[in-house]
């Protein structure tokens, strides 16, 4: 059953959603497989959170657990033998968040893919994106937003796009549970996706 380690990394149960992992990963589930599954549980944590249920230390216990889910996995995911594909992509999580690990994965599936990805981080000014996007001619943003206060600062991004005359150029992706189509009619963004899966398809839909 896979709901196990939803449940653990759901509750904060550090050493058996971790013990999980392992074993998973001996039975021969993928790595992706095992990283949705953690995803999950993390998206329960942020629901509970933004209910009142789980407190700011919670969260962030969460997204630790998360990384040490990722350093074990990380060398099981699939490697094309692509370095390159030549296209470029801008990920970032947008200004006031601190989010990172849906980006984290979707980053992961993307240099897996052959993409060429530059990460800003977290808590990304829309300035640093549009330099970024300067700097590297990238013509694809993937931007990460997990708390709903922080979505007007998406919307400034894509007005500051339209601003400088590069938004016509640039592709802007949103990422994030609480991304639907009304939030992205709101920010004028392209494109959202809730998981990595489809976060890669449209990577790959408006890169081909």
């Amino acid at each position: 059953m896979s709901d196990d380690l939803i449940s653990a990394m759901a509750n904060l149960e550090e050493e058996k959603a971790l013990a999980l992992v392992r074993n998973k990963i001996e039975a021969g589930e993928t790595a992706f497989e095992i990283v949705e599954q953690c995803r999950k549980g993390v998206e329960i944590v942020g629901k509970r959170y933004s209910e009142g249920n789980y407190y700011l230390s919670d969260l962030i216990m969460s997204e630790a657990i998360f990384k040490e889910v990722m350093d074990i996995t990380e060398p099981h995911f699939p490697k094309n033998g692509v370095e390159t594909n030549g296209v470029q992509v801008i990920m970032g999580t947008i200004e006031g968040d601190i989010h990172d690990l849906g980006k984290n994965i979707v980053i992961y599936l993307l240099r897996s893919s052959g993409y060429r990805v530059h990460d800003l981080g977290v808590d990304v000014p829309p300035e640093k994106f549009i330099e970024a996007i300067r700097e590297t001619g990238a013509k694809i943003v993937g931007v990460c937003v997990l708390l709903t206060f922080c979505i007007g600062y998406v919307k400034k991004l894509v007005d500051m796009l339209e601003e400088i005359g590069l938004r016509d150029d640039v592709a802007v992706v949103l990422g994030g549970y609480p991304v639907d189509e009304q939030v992205k009619e709101y920010t004028g963004a392209d494109r959202y996706a809730n998981d990595a899966v489809n976060a890669l398809e449209i990577f790959e839909q408006i890169s081909g």
